[in-house]
């Protein structure tokens, strides 16, 4: 029997930090379980030099919460953007909108 090849590995869950601040209400009737999010480092971020921000299309939906967001900034900043794919997880409108929308950050296998 030939053994599975796993296409990615889950690598951290968490909530859009800053979603009431940003674009995410605008956004929000948009989103769905499984949409796709993309990463993006904010090195000149005044108050987190480590943020990375959370886009759906061109609207910033917030950001990866700081306490978690160091390792990402690192592997962005060493230029492996594309090892991640970010995927909503789950929705829950009946939240505080920090905790409305939540991801989950995959590493992908090489070459995916």
């Amino acid at each position: 029997m030939e053994k599975k090849t796993e296409q990615r590995k889950h690598f951290l869950h968490c909530n859009i930090a800053g979603f009431m601040y940003w674009d995410g209400c605008i956004a929000f009737e948009e989103l769905k379980i499984g949409t796709k999010l993309e990463l993006v480092r904010e090195e000149d971020n005044k108050y987190d030099p480590e943020a990375v921000a959370l886009y759906y299309n061109d609207q910033k939906l917030g950001y990866i919460p700081g306490n978690l967001n160091e390792s990402i900034s690192k592997f962005i900043d060493m230029g492996h953007q594309d090892l991640f794919e970010v995927v909503i997880c789950r929705i829950d409108e009946d939240a505080h909108p920090e905790h409305q929308v939540h991801i989950n950050i995959y590493i992908k296998r090489n070459g995916e």
